[in-house]
């Protein structure tokens, strides 16, 4: 695998910025949705159940945001000190494509199915 260009490395971290103001906008917007419903309300039962599985749907979204979002914040670190692009548990150089697919991926594609066999594995 070829180390990215840095027309590449530019690319790719326009993708982060742009996919980090998008998932924070994403989390500002859907704090509402999260919060606790209040039993108190003077709504029928299915309804009440229907905003509690709502609630639960919003939290879920949000903890996958919040982990992407991370994991994006990880890769512009990763960026800036120079050691984007290689994989985290190879050192190998990930490829162009996996990026710019998902650009806060920090495995290749191979350690990443390492990864995900040992995990259903075990």
């Amino acid at each position: 695998m070829e180390t990215l260009t840095q027309s590449q490395r530019a690319t790719l971290e326009a993708a982060l910025r742009e996919l980090a103001a998008e998932l924070e906008a994403s989390l500002a917007q859907s704090r509402d949705a999260a919060q606790p419903v209040d039993l108190e309300d003077p709504i029928g039962r299915v309804s009440r159940m229907d905003a509690m599985q709502q609630q639960s749907m919003a939290r879920a979204s949000r903890h996958r945001a919040t982990a992407r979002l991370e994991r994006v914040q990880a890769a512009l670190r990763r960026m800036k000190a120079g050691e984007y692009g290689d994989c985290l548990r190879c050192d190998e150089p990930i490829g162009f494509g996996r990026l710019a697919t998902a650009p806060e991926a920090a495995t290749c594609v191979r350690c990443q199915s390492e990864i995900e066999a040992s995990r259903s594995a075990g």
